[in-house]
């Protein structure tokens, strides 16, 4: 192929090499010049222009990239049309993509004229999803070219392994103190992994932390044709001999491999009963968040025999987003204050400080639409601003930090609220709904907060001790990731967040705040009931205002 300036009257036949605009006419880049586009130039005045020329034995861009694409693509891929120089290679079903990465490599290293881009290997995909593209830089490919890269393919370089569907066991192991709606949100969480990738929950069983009981129940799971048994323990397993793998080897079972370099997942236990594969679940699968026990289900689900070796090789690329039900996330973890292993009781009295460092964040930018022309947060109860009262009584809660976010006049809020050791943000898209003054608040919380509590500025019922009690059932490592305030049963505000769900909670959009994260991480919740009707009661209008105060709560 020939590239560069040449006359127009010679142009015919030749492939134009950028858009081109001359008077009235348009001809785009790319577009193989004919007589009457060689006229019309001509009649523009045009004496020359750059283009490109094919020789004899060059493939068109798009030829080359169809039969390069062809060549590529294994069992599972199907083609698109070529165009602009670009053919995609496409799953025709869920599945892994198998990537030969020295093949790929030797392609591109070939000329910088072909280059093809795939999804890493062992990717999970959906069907129609795009797994590799080629594409072609000039518009041809010249025949030597071409030929160095029909030896480099002779092998097939991309293949699809689909999953298969996997009639599978799910074994929760249980304790005492491990609270029922946990053990229920764990198996919803596991088999929604299992259906996603084709398979099916022909049993559920909950058992006692035993080992003799685990046993018992992997195999009754075996004898009722499962073809992979799902373990989550009521505690983390820390040794081979723990319960969750003793229990195995006791069914006539083998354990292949304890731990994996994938974080979160590093608690993952692998072993077979027979041909069957058992996988004792880390802690942090309790979360939807990917983790490395989904890496290894993915495999076994995809019919891919997955060894010991297998699950040392998985280091590189993985550190995954980490995850708040993990008994230690990474980030604490190496803090000279990270989480002892003996937690205060839980009957701790609630007057003590919470033995976490948490942020309070207020949300005091709303602009009061309901209560008419006044700017309720500024409005005197019991001789204060609301909002000020709302930061008295969050100091007395003793939190290492607060943060008060406004909005809707913030001189007159930050006025209110001014003296007192508070961080001031302000949130200049308070218009566009909750969510945003959410994301200014987490956003101002010191990185050495472990959580963050979400308070609305509204709740003059509140007090210390509310929130005292909320902070001091805080504890990630056993999964109360979440506080949640409840009377009679009912859910209220405010709510208690761990750090880790800060990603989750800069997600949201609209005017519903982060509620839509609790139902999402229902096993990491943990409720707080209180007698009285404070986590339930916010003052929206008037009539409530004044209902409030004629029953003496704004003395």
């Amino acid at each position: 192929m020939k590239f560069g300036s040449i006359p127009v009257g010679e142009s015919e036949g030749a492939i134009l090499g950028h858009t081109l605009r001359a008077g009235a006419v348009t001809l785009k880049k790319g577009h193989t010049l004919t007589a009457e586009d060689v006229a019309a130039l001509v009649a523009a005045g045009l004496t020359d222009i750059t283009a490109a020329r094919l020789e004899a034995g060059d493939a068109d861009e798009d030829t080359a990239a169809s039969e390069i694409a062809g060549l590529c693509a294994g069992m599972g891929l199907r083609l698109t049309a070529a165009r602009t120089g670009r053919c995609n290679i496409e799953a025709v079903a869920p599945g892994l993509i198998r990537v030969t990465a020295a093949t790929i490599d030797a392609v591109n290293r070939i000329s910088e004229a072909v280059t093809i881009a795939t999804l890493a290997d062992y990717a999970p995909v959906q069907e129609g999803q795009i797994v590799a593209t080629v594409k072609i830089i000039p518009y041809a490919v010249g025949a030597a070219v071409m030929g160095q890269v029909r030896k480099a393919l002779e092998t097939t370089s991309l293949a699809l392994a689909p999953f298969h569907p996997r009639r599978t066991a799910v074994i929760s192991t249980t304790t005492a103190h491990l609270k029922a709606a946990v053990i229920s949100s764990t198996e919803a969480v596991t088999a929604k992994r299992v259906t996603e990738l084709g398979g099916s929950v022909i049993s559920t069983a909950r058992i006692p932390h035993d080992a003799d009981a685990v046993a018992k129940a992997v195999r009754d799971a075996v004898i009722a044709g499962a073809e992979q048994i799902l373990i989550s323990g009521a505690s983390a397993t820390a040794d081979r001999n723990d319960v969750a793998p003793a229990g195995i080897v006791a069914a006539g079972g083998r354990i292949d491999h304890f731990g994996m370099p994938v974080d979160p997942g590093n608690l993952l236990v692998l072993g077979h009963v027979r041909n069957v594969p058992v996988l004792v679940l880390p802690g942090c699968a309790r979360s939807p968040r990917l983790n490395g026990a989904d890496w290894v289900m993915q495999r076994l689900a995809a019919g891919l025999e997955v060894t010991s070796s297998d699950i040392m090789g998985m280091g590189v690329g993985g550190l995954l987003v980490d995850t708040p039900a993990r008994p230690l996330p990474r980030a604490r973890a190496v803090k000279e204050n990270a989480v002892p292993d003996v937690l205060p009781e839980p009957d701790a009295p609630a007057d003590e400080p919470a033995p976490f460092p948490l942020a309070i964040v207020l949300l005091a930018a709303g602009q009061s639409r309901r209560m008419g022309p006044h700017n309720k947060l500024v409005m005197p109860l019991g001789g204060k601003p609301l909002v000020r009262r709302m930061v008295e009584t969050i100091l007395a809660a003793r939190p290492a930090q607060v943060v008060v976010v406004t909005g809707h006049e913030p001189a007159m809020v930050a006025a209110a609220v001014a003296g007192l050791p508070v961080t001031v943000v302000h949130n200049p898209k308070y218009g566009e709904g909750l969510s945003t003054s959410l994301k200014a608040g987490i956003a101002a919380v010191a990185p050495d907060m472990l959580g963050a509590m979400i308070c609305l500025a509204d709740m003059p019922s509140l007090t210390a001790t509310h929130l005292e009690k909320l902070m001091a059932g805080f504890d990630p490592a056993s999964g109360k990731a979440i506080g949640v305030p409840t009377h009679t049963g009912k859910r209220g505000n405010p709510v208690l967040w761990a750090r880790e769900l800060f990603e989750q909670m800069r997600e949201t959009a609209g005017d519903a705040g982060a509620k839509a994260l609790i139902g999402a991480n229902e096993s990491l919740v943990y409720e707080v009931e209180f007698e009285d009707t404070a986590v339930l009661t916010d003052l929206d209008t008037p009539e409530q205002w004044s209902e409030y105060v004629a029953k003496g709560s704004g003395a």
